[in-house]
């Protein structure tokens, strides 16, 4: 089970924002890897910390944190996807600026330069229900911004390689240093010094390049799976942005889904519900055979375990639900009318409801509940 956000971070659960950054500060300092080089368990204390800053730092991350805990997050936003496996590099390019000059005012690498984030690509994805039944690996090609051929970098001479700029000012209280973005190189704390004829003002060319995707089982219609380092370069020692990957679910013809949940609307002719009958039922994986005793009632609903989408979360199967539709004929034969007229005040044709006879509303109450 994972450990409580604020408990890693050692703050109450009213903790304002101001307390969350300093909390925040205090552990990532106390696990850096430059204070611990080598040491396992710091690191991963050192990105659990990151990881708890990253949620209780956005108001709305954080609400959805308190309410629903760390299953607000599973299989979706955060590192990794995931809020799983902590990349160090996103941890440096997105949380270096809190520490300001604590480790040579450089964040990440060892005590030197910054490292930089290039920007991250996004694409969408249309998924079959059957792909997103079982799980799919999707290759796909990207336009990906990459460092020319013999491109080099120098030192930025204005920040010295550190990527920002400390400035003094005087106020009422004192002397006040402060630190920003250094404007010559943008924070990279490189500059470009040789381009090749073919690159960009930042030494960069655009290259296709074909990406696995692995799509679990069970994603859902908007929601946003993350390829790490697959977005665009970033000039000089920097890394690579992401690939940011949206699911489009695509309409299936016999199936309707309601999260975890599939329906199925079958259709049988009175003959068969008076009768009985044996159908195949279109399933997500194949068809299912199923019996309708005889009498079968319409609006009747079959529920058919386990036989619909997995859960992301790994929580099992939701399950097929057969809606059981009598399909009254439209137009009759002489012969036909005639035993209808025959049996129209027959006992047997004459509703009877039971009190196990559910209503329309009591199915829907049910189907939600």
């Amino acid at each position: 089970m994972k450990k409580d956000f604020y408990e890693i971070l050692g703050i109450s659960k009213n903790a304002s924002e101001a307390e969350i950054k300093k909390a925040y500060r205090k552990k990532a300092i106390e696990f850096h890897p430059d204070k611990n080089p080598g040491d396992a368990v710091a690191e991963e204390n050192f990105k659990k910390a990151a990881e708890a800053y990253e949620v209780l730092s956005d108001p709305n991350k954080r609400a959805k944190y308190d309410q629903y805990g760390h299953q607000a997050f599973d299989g979706s936003g955060g590192f990794g996807g995931g809020h799983g496996g902590m990349n160090m590099d996103d941890i440096f390019s997105q949380f270096g600026d809190i520490f300001g000059g604590a480790f040579g005012g450089g964040f990440g690498g060892g005590g030197g330069q910054r490292r930089i984030k290039g920007s991250n690509l996004r694409i969408k994805v249309k998924l079959t229900l059957e792909e997103i039944a079982n799980g799919v690996e999707k290759k796909v090609k990207v336009k990906r911004k990459v460092q020319a051929q013999g491109v080099s970098y120098k030192t930025c001479s204005t920040c010295n390689g550190q990527g920002q700029v400390m400035r003094v000012t005087n106020t009422i209280l004192g002397r006040m240093q402060s630190a920003s973005t250094c404007p010559t190189c943008g924070g990279s704390g490189q500059i470009l010094d040789r381009k090749p004829a073919n690159a960009d003002s930042q030494g960069m060319i655009v290259e296709d390049e074909t990406v696995s995707i692995k799509i679990p089982a069970g994603v859902v219609d908007g929601m946003q799976l993350k390829v790490s380092n697959k977005g665009n370069d970033a000039p000089g020692n920097g890394v690579p942005g992401d690939l940011i990957v949206a699911i489009e679910e695509l309409e299936h013809e016999f199936l309707k889904r309601e999260g975890e949940n599939l329906h199925y609307d079958l259709y049988i002719s009175f003959s068969e519900a008076v009768l009985g009958i044996s159908k195949d039922i279109e399933a997500v994986n194949g068809k299912v055979r199923i019996k309708l005793e005889e009498g079968i009632q319409s609006g009747k609903i079959l529920r058919l375990k386990g036989k619909g989408i997995p859960s992301i979360n790994g929580y099992g199967n939701g399950d097929l639900l057969v809606h059981v539709n009598v399909w009254t004929p439209k137009t009759l034969n002489k012969e036909q009318r005639q035993f209808f007229e025959k049996n129209i005040t027959d006992e047997n044709f004459i509703p009877h409801p039971e009190k196990s006879d559910k209503s329309f509303f009591e199915k829907v109450k049910d189907m939600f509940s």
